[in-house]
């Protein structure tokens, strides 16, 4: 990804082309990871959608072109926090609460996405974020620790909490870590 830096000042500078290149190739890990923080896939099509008109409108001043995939996920998590600020306030003003039913899937002891994605839903915020983003979406640790907006110390020790939750949630279920 060392295009990157090329791709954003070519679309700072107004191509077209080079906009329509940087949305093909960080498209997919944008919506992956609103996918998985917000679990439905209608909702993580709105949510990318949200993000990329915000990128749209602060790419011209994004000083470090090379920095842009962190500055992409920054945006991408409070696109989907404020998202999950506005549901929390009107679940509350409703009076209404949401309960997640996951059906379980046995096929013989094999690990399924939709398990997977089930295990990481039970997951915390703060936890699920952070193996998203460093597994999922492969950014090394000192970018996930800016798009967090915390030490790369606080990652780490949130990576090996949320990899013991998902391994014990896991084995909850039945399954083998």
């Amino acid at each position: 990804m060392g295009n990157d830096g090329l791709l954003v000042v070519r679309c700072q500078l107004g191509e077209r082309e080079a906009f329509r290149e940087l949305v093909a190739m960080w498209h997919p890990p944008l919506w992956r990871y609103v996918r998985g923080m917000v679990g439905s896939p209608h909702l993580a099509d709105d949510l990318a959608q949200e993000a990329w008109v915000a990128v749209v409108r602060g790419l011209p001043r994004l000083r470090q072109p090379e920095r842009f995939a962190p500055w992409l996920f920054t945006i991408a998590r409070r696109t989907v926090t404020d998202h999950l600020r506005q549901t929390y306030k009107a679940a509350e003003t409703a009076m209404e609460e949401a309960t997640t039913v996951v059906a379980e899937d046995e096929l013989s002891g094999v690990l399924t996405t939709m398990q997977i994605e089930a295990g990481l839903a039970a997951l915390p915020l703060l936890e699920r974020e952070v193996l998203i983003l460093f597994h999922l979406e492969d950014l090394p640790l000192a970018s996930c620790a800016e798009v967090l907006g915390v030490p790369a110390g606080t990652v780490k020790s949130r990576l090996y909490r949320a990899r013991r939750m998902l391994r014990d949630h896991l084995a909850e279920k039945g399954y083998e870590a």
